[in-house]
């Protein structure tokens, strides 16, 4: 039986509600559950809900949802004037579409599965100054509703393009990305019923970002969860549009323009994650680990795996077959760069398939292994479980003199990367032995001055790295921490000088400089980067004078002005000598910093 939809709801209505100061069933949601018996206003809007039937679960529909209900309608005095139990058939509508009173649109989004309530609705949320059959005007109207079910509806692209009704709701919150391998199956119908397309039995498999079929597939799977089953209503506009689809694999052809029914579960679907995050790396997560904790970097692994080349031959094999699991310690280089970096990601348990371009495999050279010869450039494709691991302490697990002993020997771990021209690792190691040291940390007055001690001789080191990585901010901004503790550290300005100067900052440059040679004025590096400080200061002189010398050019051509004479300044003499347009150029590019003579910190 439908109910007259007399003063109706409307979802355009309801986000311009003067009226309500909160969405119904905000209130009680932060309230204490109601009791059967009880009852309680909702909001300002003059409804009251009595609940007769507690309901199960904690879920309640939204506007927009398909609600089933059965429900009658009564005046104060009890007559009743509409009923779906009369004829024993629930009705089915969607909410926040006029299509029932106003008030029994709000009422009903405050309420569990299986819930019986008694709504009682001021006249300007049931049927207001016109009435209706059986309802006086400006009548205040009861309805005891129960809510057998609903379907949550989706516009997925917010344009009514992809409508998603879900008829059954999948496990946990995960939903697949882009990169993820998902297993689907679909039927797809025309409007008039005719099945158009469907995979076999035990449904397709492919990357979300390969899409398949047409585009509204891919848009819904993405907003589902594992093992969740809707139905979907397609616009052309993300199903064949003008073109439609020829007949394939034994189906029909789409029409053009054609709306398209499309039933469809995500069965499952495999993460996979981009590790290095440049699209070199991907890990396939085969099989969920154990808890939420990874190895991470600096952790003693153990891993089996079975090493194939693209076509399929095997190189290589640990732990498998009776052989020993390979052991090792991330980050440390001890096996290629790719099987490092997505060991650390891995947990307990775990298993995964690892996609590894050359750059993180053995690059343009030959490697020969146990089973196989690995040619250059070769793709690589590692089955990976990750069968233990014991993460290394963090500072907040160890005591003052075990927080001092690890970042020295993380320090001196960077020291020698240092010497091997690995700057990025010895960077890292700097940085992890400063994490230990601390300023947070509860140290005694007398430990306080070796940690801060270590502390400067870490970010120093950090610096000179950064300089020769060319992330010049970088080096700033580790000297600038040494300076804000040692504002004449002679290392510090020196290197953040230099960095000043590879970003062209010269005046910044000169000022470290100074104050360099004031702490040490006899230091020899710091002389030779004030010469070629001076000679980039010349070269920049004359560009900017070659540069207003073109500028005057052009505005005395226009006014017929006779140019006039630039001083340019000498740096290095202190004098300055007359240059015209004509003789004014740029006589090659500036030179470079010299290298860093300052050597890192062994101490």
């Amino acid at each position: 039986m439908e109910v007259e939809k007399g003063k109706g709801t409307n979802v355009s209505d309801i986000q311009g509600e003067d009226d309500l100061d909160e969405e119904p069933g905000e209130e009680i949601e932060s309230a204490p559950p109601l009791k059967v018996g009880e009852e309680r206003d909702l909001g300002n809007t003059g409804i009251k809900k009595k609940l007769l039937k507690d309901g199960i679960h904690w879920e309640t529909p939204e506007f927009g949802d398909e609600v089933t209900v059965h429900f009658v309608g009564t005046l104060l005095n009890g007559a009743k004037f509409c009923s779906t139990r009369d004829n024993g058939e629930p009705m089915t509508f969607k909410l926040g579409e006029g299509q029932v009173a106003k008030g029994l649109d709000h009422g009903i989004t405050t309420m569990k599965k299986g819930e019986r309530v008694l709504f009682t609705l001021p006249p300007d949320f049931g049927y207001g100054a016109e009435g209706r059959d059986g309802v006086p005007p400006d009548s205040i109207i009861q309805f005891e509703v129960e809510l057998l079910s609903w379907i949550t509806v989706v516009d997925i692209c917010k344009d009514g393009g992809i409508i998603k009704k879900i008829m059954e709701k999948g496990e946990k919150n995960e939903r697949p990305s882009d990169l993820d391998e998902v297993l689907v199956k679909y039927q797809v119908t025309l409007v008039d019923g005719t099945i158009v397309a469907k995979p076999p039995e035990e449904g397709y498999e492919f990357y979300v970002k390969d899409g398949h079929l047409c585009s509204a597939l891919t848009k819904a799977i993405v907003t589902m969860r594992r093992g969740e089953k809707v139905k979907l209503i397609v616009q052309p506009k993300y199903a064949f549009g003008e073109k439609g689809k020829d007949a394939t694999d034994g189906f029909p052809s789409i029409p053009p323009n054609s709306v398209l029914n499309i039933e469809l579960e995500l069965v499952s679907f495999k993460p996979v994650i981009d590790v290095t995050g440049d699209s070199k790396v991907f890990k396939k997560i085969l099989k969920e680990g154990e808890g939420a904790v990874v190895a991470n970097e600096g952790a003693a692994v153990t891993i089996s795996y079975t090493a194939r080349l693209e076509d399929g031959t095997v190189f290589e094999k640990k732990g498998v077959d009776g052989g020993q699991p390979l052991e090792f310690i991330t980050d440390e280089e001890q096996v290629i760069p790719g099987l490092d970096r997505a060991a650390a990601t891995m947990k307990k348990g775990e298993r995964a398939l690892l996609t590894i371009t050359p750059e993180y495999g053995f690059g343009s050279v030959v490697a020969e292994r146990d089973l196989a010869v690995v040619p250059p450039s070769s793709n690589l494709i590692y089955e990976v479980e990750m069968l233990d691991f014991v993460k290394e302490k963090a500072p907040w697990e160890l005591n003052s003199k075990e927080k001092f002993e690890a970042a020295g020997k993380k320090k001196e771990e960077g020291n020698i990367l240092f010497k091997n021209g690995n700057y990025q690792r010895a960077g890292k190691k700097y940085d992890k032995a400063v994490d230990y040291v601390s300023e947070d940390g509860l140290f005694q007055d007398d430990e306080q001055k070796l940690m801060k001690a270590l502390r400067i001789s870490c970010w120093l080191n950090g610096a000179a790295c950064s300089l020769k990585l060319s992330d010049f901010q970088g080096a700033i901004q580790l000297c600038s921490k040494v300076l804000d503790f040692e504002s004449h550290n002679v290392k510090a300005l020196y290197r953040r000088a230099q960095a000043y100067m590879e970003t062209s900052d010269l005046l910044s440059a000169e000022f470290d400089i100074k104050k360099a040679l004031e702490a040490d004025p006899q230091n020899r590096e710091v002389k030779l980067l004030q010469k070629t400080l001076g000679q980039l200061q010349v070269e920049s002189n004359k560009r900017d004078a070659k540069l207003f010398t073109n500028m005057f050019a052009r505005m005395s051509k226009d006014s017929s002005v006779p140019i006039k004479k630039l001083k340019v300044e000498k740096a290095e003499h202190g004098k300055s000598e007359e240059v015209t347009a004509a003789e004014t150029e740029c006589r090659g590019e500036p030179s470079t910093p010299s290298e860093d003579r300052m050597a890192v910190d062994q101490s």
